[in-house]
């Protein structure tokens, strides 16, 4: 067995038992926090929290920014998905008998995960845009964004390695994107 099938079975397992630990009391929780639609309120509270604490011009900067940031960590997600084409677990027909399926449906192809990248890239961003006025934000959206990725593997549709690539890359786009903003605020706005 290579080392790239080793680490494949090691995340197979690794999932197996992430996703047996759920039960049918939850599920309906797990199926409301991984829905993207029932986060909106909290997408707003954000930028209503920026707008707020940063004026109209900066606000304009970071909502040109966010919008940039989410259409690309949506699009380099798809790029790995369809590039890669790792199955997704249910997918998978030597896990249908043993995993827990708590989604009606579920894509074809799931490195990396979207959910992850997306919900990552928004609390690094948000979370570093809003320091220095709430403390403990970002800790609080880091902890948002990990149980995001959680619950993709609770409902059967992503391996843990899709979910830790995912939030990687998230990680990474959100502070770059950061970085961006405070480039573009600089340039337009201090000059």
């Amino acid at each position: 067995m290579s080392m790239i099938e080793t680490i494949l079975e090691y995340d197979k397992q690794l999932f197996l038992f992430l996703n047996n630990l759920g039960n049918s009391s939850w599920d309906g929780f797990w199926m409301a926090y991984t829905n993207k639609v029932h986060w909106i309120p909290f997408y707003l509270l954000l930028l209503i929290l920026m707008y707020r604490k940063l004026g109209k011009k900066v606000f304009l900067i970071i909502a040109i920014t966010a919008l940039a940031m989410i259409a690309f960590t949506d699009q380099v997600t798809n790029l790995f998905k369809d590039g890669f084409e790792r199955l997704r677990p249910c997918r998978e027909e030597e896990l249908s008998g043993v995993m827990r399926m708590v989604k009606d449906y579920c894509g074809t192809y799931g490195f990396f995960s979207g959910h992850s990248s997306n919900s990552m890239a928004i609390a690094v961003f948000a979370g570093l845009i809003l320091k220095p006025h709430f403390k403990y934000l970002v800790f609080i959206l880091l902890f948002w964004a990990s149980l995001m990725a959680y619950s993709r593997i609770y409902i059967g549709v992503h391996y843990p390695l899709d979910i830790v690539s995912g939030m990687a890359f998230g990680a990474i786009s959100g502070f770059m994107f950061f970085k961006l903003k405070a480039y573009l605020e600089k340039r337009f706005i201090s000059s």
